[in-house]
């Protein structure tokens, strides 16, 4: 099961996640992002991943996308914190590969 809550501030938007972010609940997080991304209002958005107990491929893949849409991370554990650090040396590495297309092609 994967509990999603919207906390909202002044500055951000967070949405706490609590439980297993598996394959199963991939679509209602991608739901509920698209929902909160809408009535953002300026805001940054942060993914509470504290109360995350296991994550999946296609969950690491859902962080991904929203990583590379702008959002922010806080997580604790060592779980949580070593897939954040994975997912950012991935979204690293796929925005230097499509830099290194690009100057390919226009060469």
């Amino acid at each position: 099961m994967l509990k999603i809550s919207v906390i909202d501030s002044r500055t951000e938007r967070r949405l706490v996640l609590e439980g297993k972010l598996i394959a199963a609940w991939v679509a209602e997080l991608r739901t509920a992002w698209k929902t909160v991304n809408e009535e953002i209002e300026g805001r940054v958005l942060v993914i509470d991943l504290e109360n995350v107990a296991i994550i999946s491929q296609e969950g690491e893949n859902v962080l991904l996308e929203l990583m590379n849409a702008g959002a922010k991370f806080r997580c604790s554990g060592v779980l949580t914190k070593h897939v954040i650090e994975e997912l950012r040396r991935r979204s690293k590495s796929d925005s230097s590969k499509a830099t290194e297309v690009q100057s390919a092609e226009e060469q």
